[in-house]
């Protein structure tokens, strides 16, 4: 899939906004993907994962888990995970960090590649990761649908994509005049708690 392929998903699912967000990561933003949008589209969600899990496939080899932050990456984790032909999992917060919950565990040597949806500063990946190394499998590397960050963020392991932006993102404090007159809209998920 080329990257003008994923983002014509986006856009054709309404999932490619524009406006003033306050992004999860707390950064504010002119452009949003709303991947719940293409999510709620099996077969779209179908396409983009398969492309996602043939680009796992040519940079790590086999896999054997791929763990995904909940909420946000549960669906491409799973999705990807079945075109992959291994187990899919999630860390979800508990005390406010990431761990493995509902029994799931990682043996020893198992292939893991961390799959997220979007990665912008990549603050929930490497918070992720950092779960992920509690337990005794190999991580691999990260793989997400959208690397907004330009290829900037540092996970700490490789990251592929399935197409990069440079999509402007702004502290609150720092706000270009023609996006601080417009109202803010948080619509991601990072503060809900459970």
């Amino acid at each position: 899939m080329t990257p003008e392929a994923v983002l014509d998903e986006f856009r054709s699912a309404g999932a490619l906004l524009e406006g003033h967000f306050i992004l999860s990561s707390g950064l504010h933003s002119p452009v949003f993907l709303q991947k719940m949008f293409v999510f709620q589209d099996p077969a779209r969600t179908e396409r983009v994962c398969r492309a996602l899990a043939h680009r796992i496939r040519e940079t790590y080899g086999p896999v054997d888990y791929v763990v995904s932050p909940a909420i946000g990456g549960i669906v491409p984790g799973y999705e990807t995970a079945r075109h992959l032909g291994c187990k899919a999992i999630f860390v979800e917060r508990e005390n406010g960090m990431f761990a493995l919950r509902r029994g799931f565990v990682i043996p020893e040597g198992a292939r893991v590649v961390m799959v997220e949806d979007i990665v912008t500063t990549g603050l929930s990946s490497r918070e992720c990761l950092a779960a992920l190394r509690e337990h005794p499998g190999d991580i691999l590397g990260a793989a997400c649908l959208i690397d907004r960050s330009g290829g900037k963020a540092d996970l700490g392991v490789p990251l592929v994509s399935l197409i990069q932006l440079d999509i402007p993102a702004y502290p609150a404090d720092a706000l270009p005049p023609e996006l601080a007159a417009l109202p803010a809209i948080k619509p991601g998920s990072r503060n809900i708690t459970t």
